[in-house]
């Protein structure tokens, strides 16, 4: 715990600097933040170290960013710790957890800045620090997220961290944002309600384990600002999360 503090503490102060490593004269194209309120100190520490292995890459016009090549692999000889990640739909320890808000902040930063998604994963259920159908998984080797740049002129990304919060600013020739980004449910499904029983429970009592989440069907649309498609809406993704079961524990009968 304590070396996982060092860490952070040694990235916080040189977030500063990283700015300066920005070519004069570019613009915002866009740019996103999400909180890491409420995220364990493992989380932070994965979610900031691969921000930061991002910051100051460029994407020449046409070329592809992998966020995987950047950032990976989240092992402990790079500075990654053990953390929580969602792996197919469960909650468990391992390499590099919280690297997943890092790869979902650069995507919302990128879609802003009118960049093309070449590939791009949902979890199975839509974590809490971005609306659904925003998110964007990730995991070593498997899955990846990958961007394209159209623009004629080259893009750069810069990293932004704060004590609660994480961000990244797309930044080139022009001034943002790019797009505007919104999203419609279409449909949601109720958390069905799973009794386990518990011997340690007195007959009658019960005990919240899970408080379950509604499932989702949403669509993600995009709008360009500037450029012969301004005004056309168009369609970024379809998702549909699964409903998180209720559990509660109840006393035997």
């Amino acid at each position: 715990m304590q070396m996982i503090k060092v860490l952070i503490l040694a990235l916080l102060l040189t977030g500063g600097a990283w700015a300066l490593r920005q070519p004069a004269g570019d613009q915002v194209l866009g740019s996103y933040v999400t909180s890491v309120k409420g995220r364990t100190p493992g989380q932070r520490n994965n979610a900031l170290l691969a921000a930061r292995r991002l910051d100051g890459v460029a994407i020449p016009a046409g070329g592809i960013l992998s966020f995987n090549r950047h950032v990976g692999p989240w092992t402990p000889d790079r500075g990654y710790v053990i953390a929580l990640v969602s792996y197919d739909g469960e909650l468990v320890s391992d390499w590099g957890g919280g690297v997943c808000q890092t790869s979902t902040t650069l995507y919302n930063a990128a879609l802003l800045a009118g960049l093309e998604v070449v590939e791009r994963h949902r979890h199975t259920w839509a974590p809490k620090y971005i609306p659904p159908g925003r998110d964007a998984a990730v995991a070593q080797v498997a899955i990846d997220l990958k961007l394209r740049n159209p623009h004629p002129w080259p893009v750069r990304v810069r990293t932004l961290y704060r004590a609660e919060s994480i961000g990244f600013e797309i930044r080139g020739r022009a001034r943002g944002p790019m797009a505007s980004v919104g999203a419609e449910t279409q449909a949601t499904v109720p958390p069905t309600e799973i009794l386990r029983t518990d011997a340690q429970l007195r007959s009658g009592q019960r005990r919240l384990l899970n408080r379950g989440r509604p499932g989702v069907r949403v669509a993600v649309y995009r709008t360009p600002l500037q450029g012969r498609n301004r005004g056309v809406r168009e369609l970024v993704s379809q998702d549909s999360y699964p409903a998180m079961n209720r559990v509660v524990a109840v006393g035997e009968r």
